[in-house]
């Protein structure tokens, strides 16, 4: 995508790798089986699993903790999550389940049909963080709260380069391409009321590129997009 921002495209559970002159940061880590993938990519940037300092994981869907173990055990990597979704990744708690629509369920089959059965090998999670915090990448990741896809959800914003990590709060059509696209509120939320707030919140960022965990990244005018679905959101 950039010098520094690389998006790696995974049927489910998309991943980002970001480039600093110190090493990398990895947010969100795919399916079970997904590492393997992951670490192709990096040595295509010349870089090696090594050079991977932490790993940031959105929230604990299994389509974004899936690589988790695997990653964590390239060398000296950091993991990072929300203190809410951290004991569902370290296998001390069950996932909450999603609340769905009618509408909601024959995609959530056809998603779950593409992931490994039970949840992927549990991995600890180094350091907890809270809204508010900042993540030592990218000029200084700030840790924005957005409880709604679960409890812990977490987007990361980027102000210098004006860049937002949404985890799934936000999504993109998965089968299009259209740089037009409108972006849209992730699906399979535990509260959907919680996750249009946090969307709105979101919507107030000056953002120029934002990443998601499912559909294909708005690469300019980000803040346009979400504002404009942010308005269509009910209150």
């Amino acid at each position: 995508m950039t010098s520094d921002l690389h998006f790696l495209r995974f049927p489910v559970g998309h991943v980002y790798v970001w480039r600093d002159p110190d090493g990398l940061t990895v947010i969100d880590s795919g399916a079970a089986g997904s590492a393997p993938f992951v670490a192709e990519a990096i040595g295509a940037l010349g870089c090696r699993t090594s050079d991977v300092r932490r790993l940031v994981l959105t929230h604990s869907h299994v389509d974004h903790v899936g690589g988790a173990a695997e990653i964590a055990g390239w060398g000296d990597v950091t993991v990072l999550a929300h203190r809410a979704d951290a004991p569902v990744i370290r296998g001390d708690a069950e996932e909450a389940p999603p609340v769905l629509a009618d509408w909601e369920r024959p995609i959530f089959e056809q998603a779950n049909a593409q992931i490994a059965p039970g949840r992927p090998a549990p991995v600890n999670v180094d350091r907890e963080v809270e809204d508010g915090d900042v993540v030592d990448f990218g000029g200084g990741a700030r840790v924005v709260s957005v409880p709604g896809h679960t409890e812990g959800s977490i987007a990361l914003y980027l102000p210098g380069p004006r860049v937002l990590f949404t985890g799934d709060l936000v999504a993109r059509d998965p089968q299009s391409r259209d740089p037009r696209a409108p972006v849209m509120l992730g699906v399979f939320n535990t509260d959907t009321a919680r996750a249009a707030a946090s969307f709105r919140r979101l919507a107030e960022l000056d953002v120029e590129v934002a990443c998601f965990g499912h559909g294909e990244p708005v690469t300019a005018d980000a803040a346009g997009f979400l504002r404009a679905t942010a308005e269509k959101l009910p209150s």
